[in-house]
């Protein structure tokens, strides 16, 4: 299972990267960048929880599935 962090790290990055991407100005109020910047760190924890832990389990079904 050492792998998985691995992948935590790595889609942690991804996530981060993509997130840094979308402008969420619309959504946050104005003199509020802390408070933005916690939401997008939060986001992307959640974002590559979730892709981590879809691929592991992909990884596992794909390994009980070949015998």
């Amino acid at each position: 299972m050492n792998y998985k962090a691995y992948i935590y790290i790595v889609t942690l990055l991804i996530s981060i990267f993509a997130l840094s991407g979308v402008n969420f100005d619309n959504f946050i109020k104005t003199n509020k960048a802390i408070e933005a910047r916690i939401l997008v760190m939060l986001l992307s924890i959640a974002t590559s929880y979730l892709v981590t832990n879809f691929i592991t389990d992909f990884i596992n079904v794909s390994s009980i599935i070949k015998g």
